[in-house]
């Protein structure tokens, strides 16, 4: 139903990098939201970022912990403007490598770009066995 809209999140998922850059495609991740884009990091309860200048900000965060990313749909279901993704995503965080699955529901507006992005369903995020890493605990232990 919404094949353009898949197209739009399935780039905005590549630039988030293919795991072996260290860096993602920050500008083009950018581009891809508009000007009044929202994006609740979790819900319920996760901050709620408003426009572009707070979606930057914190993606710059995020960079100072994490990077090789790599998005990894299992699942892509669309209606009209909606796209929902199920996924297991992967990023470096120092010398560690972290699973994380989650949901993530996008709205895609009429001139193609992203309006809001939901995550409500942060799964789990594995953590290996390392002992720099949340004691060698995974959070679904």
């Amino acid at each position: 139903m919404g094949a353009r809209e898949e197209g739009i999140v399935q780039r905005f998922m590549d630039a988030w990098g293919d795991g072996t850059q260290e860096v993602p495609d920050v500008e083009t991740v950018m581009a891809m939201f508009a000007e009044d884009a929202v994006w609740q990091l979790w819900v319920p309860g996760g901050p709620v970022l408003r426009g572009r200048d707070a979606i930057r900000k914190d993606i710059d965060r995020q960079l100072t912990f994490s990077n090789t990313m790599q998005c990894g749909p299992t699942h892509v279901t669309s209606s009209n403007r909606v796209v929902m993704t199920e996924r297991v995503d992967h990023f470096r965080s120092k010398d560690v490598t972290v699973e994380h699955a989650l949901v993530a529901i996008f709205e895609i507006d009429e001139d193609g770009l992203i309006g809001s992005i939901l995550t409500p369903g942060i799964l789990t995020a594995s953590w290996p066995r390392h002992p720099r890493s949340c004691r060698g605990r995974t959070y679904s232990d």
